[in-house]
Protein backbone atom coordinates (compact mmCIF):
# COMPACT_ATOMS: atom_id res chain seq x y z
CA UNK A 1 0.00 0.00 0.00
CA UNK A 2 3.02 2.37 0.99
CA UNK A 3 4.17 2.10 -2.73
CA UNK A 4 0.82 2.66 -4.83
CA UNK A 5 0.67 5.21 -2.29
CA UNK A 6 3.96 6.93 -3.38
CA UNK A 7 3.26 6.04 -7.01
CA UNK A 8 0.14 7.72 -6.94
CA UNK A 9 1.63 10.78 -5.38
CA UNK A 10 4.38 10.96 -8.03
CA UNK A 11 1.51 10.76 -10.85
CA UNK A 12 -0.92 13.63 -9.41
CA UNK A 13 2.33 15.68 -8.53
CA UNK A 14 3.33 15.20 -12.12
CA UNK A 15 -0.02 15.69 -13.36
CA UNK A 16 -0.58 19.47 -11.79
CA UNK A 17 3.52 20.25 -12.61
CA UNK A 18 3.22 18.89 -16.15
CA UNK A 19 -0.14 20.04 -17.08
CA UNK A 20 1.65 23.80 -15.86
CA UNK A 21 4.92 22.88 -18.35
CA UNK A 22 2.43 21.76 -21.09
CA UNK A 23 0.20 24.76 -20.94
CA UNK A 24 2.77 27.55 -21.27
CA UNK A 25 5.13 25.66 -23.77
CA UNK A 26 2.49 24.72 -25.77
CA UNK A 27 0.94 28.56 -26.06
CA UNK A 28 4.54 30.16 -26.71
CA UNK A 29 4.65 27.15 -29.35
CA UNK A 30 1.45 28.15 -31.35
CA UNK A 31 2.71 32.14 -30.94
CA UNK A 32 6.08 30.77 -32.35
CA UNK A 33 4.58 29.32 -34.92
CA UNK A 34 2.76 31.62 -36.01
CA UNK A 35 5.41 34.14 -35.96
CA UNK A 36 7.63 31.95 -38.38
CA UNK A 37 4.34 31.50 -40.94
CA UNK A 38 4.05 34.72 -41.45
CA UNK A 39 7.86 35.50 -41.77
CA UNK A 40 8.13 32.40 -44.09
CA UNK A 41 4.86 34.36 -46.01
CA UNK A 42 7.12 37.51 -46.03
CA UNK A 43 10.35 36.51 -47.21
CA UNK A 44 8.41 34.21 -50.56
CA UNK A 45 6.43 37.47 -51.04
CA UNK A 46 9.85 39.38 -50.90
CA UNK A 47 12.68 38.07 -52.41
CA UNK A 48 15.02 41.25 -51.64
CA UNK A 49 14.92 40.36 -47.90
CA UNK A 50 17.22 37.37 -48.86
CA UNK A 51 20.15 40.22 -48.90
CA UNK A 52 19.44 41.55 -45.51
CA UNK A 53 20.66 37.70 -43.90
CA UNK A 54 24.21 38.64 -43.20
CA UNK A 55 22.56 41.68 -41.18
CA UNK A 56 20.03 40.11 -39.65
CA UNK A 57 22.57 36.90 -38.58
CA UNK A 58 25.55 39.87 -37.50
CA UNK A 59 22.36 41.15 -35.17
CA UNK A 60 21.26 38.15 -34.10
CA UNK A 61 24.83 37.19 -33.16
CA UNK A 62 25.54 40.27 -31.51
CA UNK A 63 22.44 39.85 -29.41
CA UNK A 64 23.36 36.51 -27.89
CA UNK A 65 27.57 38.07 -27.32
CA UNK A 66 26.04 41.17 -25.20
CA UNK A 67 23.28 39.72 -23.46
CA UNK A 68 23.22 36.07 -23.86
CA UNK A 69 25.66 34.49 -21.56
CA UNK A 70 25.72 30.51 -22.01
CA UNK A 71 23.04 30.93 -23.93
CA UNK A 72 24.89 30.00 -27.31
CA UNK A 73 25.14 26.30 -26.28
CA UNK A 74 21.46 26.31 -27.29
CA UNK A 75 20.54 22.53 -27.02
CA UNK A 76 24.22 21.37 -26.04
CA UNK A 77 23.59 23.56 -22.68
CA UNK A 78 20.50 21.34 -21.78
CA UNK A 79 22.06 18.43 -22.12
CA UNK A 80 24.93 19.47 -20.58
CA UNK A 81 22.97 20.73 -17.37
CA UNK A 82 20.84 17.48 -17.64
CA UNK A 83 23.93 15.32 -16.92
CA UNK A 84 25.63 17.90 -14.53
CA UNK A 85 23.43 20.14 -12.73
CA UNK A 86 25.76 23.37 -12.55
CA UNK A 87 23.55 26.09 -13.57
CA UNK A 88 20.32 27.31 -14.43
CA UNK A 89 19.44 27.33 -17.78
CA UNK A 90 18.45 31.35 -18.52
CA UNK A 91 14.72 32.35 -19.21
CA UNK A 92 16.48 35.07 -22.45
CA UNK A 93 17.49 31.82 -23.71
CA UNK A 94 13.92 31.28 -25.12
CA UNK A 95 13.51 34.77 -26.23
CA UNK A 96 16.46 34.99 -28.25
CA UNK A 97 16.28 31.97 -30.15
CA UNK A 98 12.38 32.63 -30.43
CA UNK A 99 13.65 35.70 -32.24
CA UNK A 100 16.94 34.62 -34.12
CA UNK A 101 15.02 31.83 -35.33
CA UNK A 102 12.21 33.93 -36.81
CA UNK A 103 15.16 35.95 -38.64
CA UNK A 104 17.23 33.25 -39.46
CA UNK A 105 13.84 32.58 -41.70
CA UNK A 106 12.50 35.71 -42.34
CA UNK A 107 15.56 36.15 -44.70
CA UNK A 108 16.26 32.69 -45.92
CA UNK A 109 18.43 30.84 -43.63
CA UNK A 110 18.36 27.10 -44.10
CA UNK A 111 17.13 25.74 -40.42
CA UNK A 112 14.39 23.90 -38.63
CA UNK A 113 12.26 24.75 -35.79
CA UNK A 114 12.66 21.71 -33.77
CA UNK A 115 15.87 23.53 -31.75
CA UNK A 116 13.82 26.58 -31.19
CA UNK A 117 10.82 24.91 -29.30
CA UNK A 118 13.44 22.20 -27.15
CA UNK A 119 15.09 25.60 -25.87
CA UNK A 120 11.96 27.50 -25.00
CA UNK A 121 10.64 24.51 -23.91
CA UNK A 122 13.60 24.05 -21.60
CA UNK A 123 14.75 27.32 -20.55
CA UNK A 124 10.34 27.86 -19.05
CA UNK A 125 10.24 24.57 -17.62
CA UNK A 126 13.47 25.48 -15.93
CA UNK A 127 11.66 28.79 -14.74
CA UNK A 128 8.73 26.69 -13.27
CA UNK A 129 11.31 24.27 -11.21
CA UNK A 130 12.64 27.07 -9.66
CA UNK A 131 9.30 28.34 -8.64
CA UNK A 132 8.56 25.12 -7.69
CA UNK A 133 12.16 24.57 -5.84
CA UNK A 134 12.79 21.45 -7.32
CA UNK A 135 15.10 18.68 -6.39
CA UNK A 136 17.80 17.80 -8.17
CA UNK A 137 16.71 14.91 -9.78
CA UNK A 138 13.01 16.37 -9.53
CA UNK A 139 14.62 19.19 -12.05
CA UNK A 140 16.08 16.85 -14.74
CA UNK A 141 12.68 15.46 -15.04
CA UNK A 142 10.92 19.03 -15.50
CA UNK A 143 13.45 19.77 -18.08
CA UNK A 144 12.68 16.25 -20.07
CA UNK A 145 8.84 17.67 -19.86
CA UNK A 146 10.11 21.12 -21.30
CA UNK A 147 11.90 19.29 -24.37
CA UNK A 148 8.94 17.41 -24.75
CA UNK A 149 6.19 19.52 -24.87
CA UNK A 150 8.19 21.77 -26.96
CA UNK A 151 8.84 19.43 -29.54
CA UNK A 152 5.26 17.38 -29.37
CA UNK A 153 3.62 21.00 -29.83
CA UNK A 154 5.52 22.35 -32.98
CA UNK A 155 5.69 19.02 -34.85
CA UNK A 156 2.08 18.33 -33.72
CA UNK A 157 3.70 14.40 -32.56
CA UNK A 158 2.93 14.42 -28.93
CA UNK A 159 3.88 10.56 -28.25
CA UNK A 160 7.14 11.12 -30.18
CA UNK A 161 7.75 14.36 -28.43
CA UNK A 162 7.62 12.48 -24.83
CA UNK A 163 9.88 9.80 -25.69
CA UNK A 164 12.23 12.11 -27.87
CA UNK A 165 12.93 13.39 -24.82
CA UNK A 166 13.83 10.65 -22.92
CA UNK A 167 16.13 9.22 -25.61
CA UNK A 168 18.05 11.86 -26.65
CA UNK A 169 20.07 12.19 -23.59
CA UNK A 170 21.99 9.40 -24.17
CA UNK A 171 22.52 7.04 -26.89
CA UNK A 172 21.28 3.86 -26.01
CA UNK A 173 19.43 4.73 -23.07
CA UNK A 174 16.24 5.68 -22.27
CA UNK A 175 15.24 7.63 -19.18
CA UNK A 176 11.63 5.98 -17.96
CA UNK A 177 11.73 7.79 -14.73
CA UNK A 178 10.86 10.91 -17.17
CA UNK A 179 7.53 8.64 -18.59
CA UNK A 180 5.17 10.24 -16.81
CA UNK A 181 6.12 14.05 -16.81
CA UNK A 182 7.19 13.65 -20.06
CA UNK A 183 3.88 11.99 -21.10
CA UNK A 184 1.59 14.99 -19.92
CA UNK A 185 3.41 17.89 -20.40
CA UNK A 186 3.46 16.59 -24.47
CA UNK A 187 0.17 15.68 -24.67
CA UNK A 188 -1.32 19.09 -22.85
CA UNK A 189 1.40 20.94 -25.10
CA UNK A 190 -0.22 19.28 -28.32
CA UNK A 191 -3.72 19.57 -26.69
CA UNK A 192 -3.13 23.43 -26.56
CA UNK A 193 -1.40 23.71 -29.80
CA UNK A 194 -4.92 21.94 -31.08
CA UNK A 195 -7.33 24.47 -29.16
CA UNK A 196 -5.28 27.59 -30.92
CA UNK A 197 -5.81 26.02 -33.83
CA UNK A 198 -2.44 25.20 -35.50
CA UNK A 199 -2.26 23.62 -38.48
CA UNK A 200 0.58 20.68 -38.83
CA UNK A 201 1.88 19.40 -41.71
CA UNK A 202 0.36 16.25 -42.86
CA UNK A 203 2.56 13.89 -45.03
CA UNK A 204 0.68 10.89 -46.60
CA UNK A 205 2.49 7.84 -47.56
CA UNK A 206 0.78 4.87 -49.53
CA UNK A 207 0.40 1.00 -48.08
CA UNK A 208 3.16 -1.27 -49.84
CA UNK A 209 2.73 -3.71 -46.22
CA UNK A 210 -0.65 -5.46 -47.58
CA UNK A 211 0.51 -9.11 -50.23
CA UNK A 212 3.80 -6.57 -50.62
CA UNK A 213 5.62 -8.15 -47.17
CA UNK A 214 8.66 -10.15 -49.00
CA UNK A 215 11.96 -10.70 -48.93
CA UNK A 216 12.85 -8.38 -51.78
CA UNK A 217 10.83 -5.65 -50.40
CA UNK A 218 13.27 -6.12 -47.05
CA UNK A 219 16.38 -6.59 -49.37
CA UNK A 220 14.98 -3.15 -51.07
CA UNK A 221 14.45 -1.20 -47.78
CA UNK A 222 17.80 -1.90 -46.03
CA UNK A 223 19.71 -0.87 -49.32
CA UNK A 224 17.95 2.42 -48.87
CA UNK A 225 18.32 2.69 -45.13
CA UNK A 226 22.34 2.48 -45.95
CA UNK A 227 21.72 5.46 -47.61
CA UNK A 228 19.65 6.99 -44.77
CA UNK A 229 22.41 6.25 -42.43
CA UNK A 230 24.82 8.13 -45.13
CA UNK A 231 23.21 11.52 -45.14
CA UNK A 232 22.66 11.52 -41.35
CA UNK A 233 26.25 11.47 -41.39
CA UNK A 234 26.95 14.01 -44.01
CA UNK A 235 24.42 16.06 -42.15
CA UNK A 236 25.99 15.86 -38.88
CA UNK A 237 29.23 16.38 -39.46
CA UNK A 238 28.70 18.61 -42.46
CA UNK A 239 27.49 20.97 -39.67
CA UNK A 240 30.35 20.47 -37.27
CA UNK A 241 32.52 21.11 -39.95
CA UNK A 242 31.34 24.13 -41.20
CA UNK A 243 31.72 25.37 -37.65
CA UNK A 244 35.19 24.44 -37.42
CA UNK A 245 35.99 26.19 -40.48
CA UNK A 246 33.78 29.29 -39.50
CA UNK A 247 35.63 29.69 -36.08
CA UNK A 248 38.91 29.01 -37.24
CA UNK A 249 38.24 31.79 -40.22
CA UNK A 250 36.13 34.23 -37.80
CA UNK A 251 36.58 33.73 -34.28
CA UNK A 252 34.45 36.81 -33.68
CA UNK A 253 30.73 35.44 -33.55
CA UNK A 254 29.21 38.55 -35.32
CA UNK A 255 31.35 38.42 -38.33
CA UNK A 256 31.15 34.62 -38.79
CA UNK A 257 27.02 35.05 -38.63
CA UNK A 258 27.80 37.70 -41.24
CA UNK A 259 29.93 35.41 -43.52
CA UNK A 260 27.60 32.74 -43.52
CA UNK A 261 24.77 34.80 -44.62
CA UNK A 262 27.13 36.14 -47.71
CA UNK A 263 27.44 32.26 -48.46
CA UNK A 264 24.37 31.59 -48.20
CA UNK A 265 23.46 34.25 -50.99
CA UNK A 266 26.09 32.85 -53.23
CA UNK A 267 24.70 29.68 -52.85
CA UNK A 268 21.24 30.53 -54.15
CA UNK A 269 22.50 32.23 -56.86
CA UNK A 270 25.03 29.66 -58.02
CA UNK A 271 22.61 26.87 -57.59
CA UNK A 272 19.61 28.85 -59.46
CA UNK A 273 17.04 27.53 -56.79
CA UNK A 274 15.92 28.62 -53.26
CA UNK A 275 14.29 25.13 -52.90
CA UNK A 276 16.66 24.61 -49.94
CA UNK A 277 16.39 27.78 -47.84
CA UNK A 278 14.00 28.32 -45.32
CA UNK A 279 11.93 25.26 -43.56
CA UNK A 280 11.41 23.48 -47.34
CA UNK A 281 8.03 22.50 -45.85
CA UNK A 282 6.16 22.20 -49.27
CA UNK A 283 9.36 20.47 -50.47
CA UNK A 284 9.24 17.76 -48.11
CA UNK A 285 5.74 17.14 -48.98
CA UNK A 286 6.02 17.66 -52.80
CA UNK A 287 8.61 14.42 -51.99
CA UNK A 288 5.80 12.31 -51.84
CA UNK A 289 4.32 13.01 -54.82
CA UNK A 290 7.35 13.47 -57.26
CA UNK A 291 10.28 11.77 -57.79
CA UNK A 292 13.15 13.83 -56.61
CA UNK A 293 16.70 14.47 -57.90
CA UNK A 294 19.50 12.70 -55.80
CA UNK A 295 21.26 16.56 -55.86
CA UNK A 296 18.17 17.71 -53.49
CA UNK A 297 19.09 15.75 -50.25
CA UNK A 298 22.92 16.86 -51.15
CA UNK A 299 21.62 20.70 -51.76
CA UNK A 300 19.88 20.79 -48.67
CA UNK A 301 22.29 19.39 -46.33
CA UNK A 302 25.28 22.32 -47.77
CA UNK A 303 22.39 25.15 -47.29
CA UNK A 304 21.82 23.82 -43.59
CA UNK A 305 25.43 23.19 -42.75
CA UNK A 306 26.51 26.35 -43.93
CA UNK A 307 23.38 27.95 -42.12
CA UNK A 308 24.17 26.62 -38.35
CA UNK A 309 27.21 26.43 -38.79
CA UNK A 310 27.65 30.23 -39.07
CA UNK A 311 25.78 30.81 -35.85
CA UNK A 312 21.92 31.59 -37.27
CA UNK A 313 19.31 30.15 -35.54
CA UNK A 314 17.19 27.01 -36.14
CA UNK A 315 16.82 23.65 -35.70
CA UNK A 316 17.53 20.93 -37.41
CA UNK A 317 14.89 18.39 -37.25
CA UNK A 318 12.52 19.87 -40.53
CA UNK A 319 15.85 19.99 -42.95
CA UNK A 320 16.64 16.39 -41.76
CA UNK A 321 12.73 15.46 -42.65
CA UNK A 322 13.79 17.40 -46.04
CA UNK A 323 16.96 15.49 -46.65
CA UNK A 324 15.51 12.10 -45.51
CA UNK A 325 12.25 12.58 -47.81
CA UNK A 326 14.01 14.12 -50.69
CA UNK A 327 16.82 11.02 -50.79
CA UNK A 328 14.07 8.80 -50.42
CA UNK A 329 11.79 9.64 -53.30
CA UNK A 330 14.91 10.20 -55.07
CA UNK A 331 16.36 6.79 -54.69
CA UNK A 332 12.15 5.04 -55.82
CA UNK A 333 12.96 4.75 -59.32
CA UNK A 334 15.78 2.86 -58.93
CA UNK A 335 14.70 0.60 -56.41
CA UNK A 336 11.46 0.23 -58.11
CA UNK A 337 9.99 1.35 -54.99
CA UNK A 338 7.03 4.02 -54.44
CA UNK A 339 8.48 7.61 -54.16
CA UNK A 340 6.12 8.16 -51.02
CA UNK A 341 6.65 4.71 -49.57
CA UNK A 342 10.52 5.74 -49.35
CA UNK A 343 10.05 9.36 -48.37
CA UNK A 344 8.15 8.63 -45.36
CA UNK A 345 11.24 6.10 -44.64
CA UNK A 346 14.16 8.63 -44.80
CA UNK A 347 12.30 11.20 -43.48
CA UNK A 348 11.98 9.18 -39.89
CA UNK A 349 15.26 7.24 -40.98
CA UNK A 350 17.68 10.06 -41.29
CA UNK A 351 16.42 11.85 -38.11
CA UNK A 352 17.16 8.80 -36.13
CA UNK A 353 20.86 7.98 -37.22
CA UNK A 354 21.19 11.97 -37.18
CA UNK A 355 19.58 12.51 -33.63
CA UNK A 356 20.26 8.61 -32.33
CA UNK A 357 16.40 8.12 -31.52
CA UNK A 358 15.76 5.12 -33.60
CA UNK A 359 12.42 4.34 -30.85
CA UNK A 360 10.81 8.14 -31.21
CA UNK A 361 11.68 8.02 -34.37
CA UNK A 362 9.48 4.95 -35.30
CA UNK A 363 6.97 6.38 -32.93
CA UNK A 364 6.72 9.59 -34.83
CA UNK A 365 6.62 7.55 -38.17
CA UNK A 366 3.46 6.10 -36.94
CA UNK A 367 1.91 9.29 -35.78
CA UNK A 368 2.90 11.26 -39.06
CA UNK A 369 1.80 7.86 -41.64
CA UNK A 370 -0.36 5.41 -39.50
CA UNK A 371 0.47 1.71 -38.90
CA UNK A 372 0.32 0.33 -41.69
CA UNK A 373 4.09 0.30 -43.20
CA UNK A 374 5.39 0.14 -39.16
CA UNK A 375 7.51 -3.03 -39.89
CA UNK A 376 9.83 -1.27 -42.58
CA UNK A 377 9.48 2.16 -40.81
CA UNK A 378 11.13 -0.14 -37.49
CA UNK A 379 13.70 -1.46 -39.83
CA UNK A 380 14.72 1.64 -41.55
CA UNK A 381 15.07 3.69 -38.50
CA UNK A 382 17.20 0.68 -36.80
CA UNK A 383 19.31 0.13 -39.95
CA UNK A 384 20.34 3.75 -39.96
CA UNK A 385 20.78 4.21 -36.22
CA UNK A 386 23.28 1.71 -36.29
CA UNK A 387 25.51 2.29 -39.41
CA UNK A 388 25.21 6.37 -38.40
CA UNK A 389 27.93 5.88 -36.19
CA UNK A 390 27.96 7.42 -32.35
CA UNK A 391 28.40 11.05 -33.20
CA UNK A 392 24.86 12.73 -34.56
CA UNK A 393 23.94 16.53 -34.40
CA UNK A 394 24.34 17.03 -30.57
CA UNK A 395 27.78 17.34 -29.75
CA UNK A 396 27.38 17.03 -26.18
CA UNK A 397 25.13 13.95 -26.26
CA UNK A 398 26.49 11.02 -24.29
CA UNK A 399 26.88 7.69 -25.21
CA UNK A 400 25.65 5.11 -22.86
CA UNK A 401 25.90 2.17 -24.77
CA UNK A 402 27.92 2.10 -28.15
CA UNK A 403 26.50 1.12 -31.30
CA UNK A 404 28.65 -1.75 -33.68
CA UNK A 405 31.63 -0.76 -35.05
CA UNK A 406 32.47 -2.62 -37.97
CA UNK A 407 35.85 -1.06 -38.73
CA UNK A 408 37.05 -0.70 -35.09
CA UNK A 409 36.19 -5.24 -34.83
CA UNK A 410 38.57 -5.90 -37.99
CA UNK A 411 41.17 -3.60 -36.55
CA UNK A 412 41.35 -5.59 -32.94
CA UNK A 413 40.88 -8.53 -35.50
CA UNK A 414 43.99 -7.86 -36.97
Amino acid sequence: MEKKSLILKFFIKWLFIGTIVGAIVGSICVIFLNFLHYATYLRENNPYLLFLLPFGGAFISWLYVKYGKNSSKGTNLILDEIYEDKDKIPLRMGFLVFLGTIVTHLFGGSAGREGTAVQMGAAIADKIGSIFHLTKQNRKLILLAGISSGFGAVFGIPLAGAVFAMEVIEIGKIEYEALIPCLISAFVGQLVALRLHVHHSIYKAGDISQGSFSLEVILKVIIASLFFALASILFSQGIHFCKKIYTKLFPNLILRSFAGGILVIILVYLWGSRNYIGLGTNFIEDSFFHVKSIWDPISKIIFTSVTLGAGFQGGEVTPLFFTGASLGSSLAPYLNLAPDFLASLGLVAVFAGATNTPISSFIMGIELFGGHNASYLFLACFISYIFSGNKGIYSSQKVAIEKINILEEKEEAK
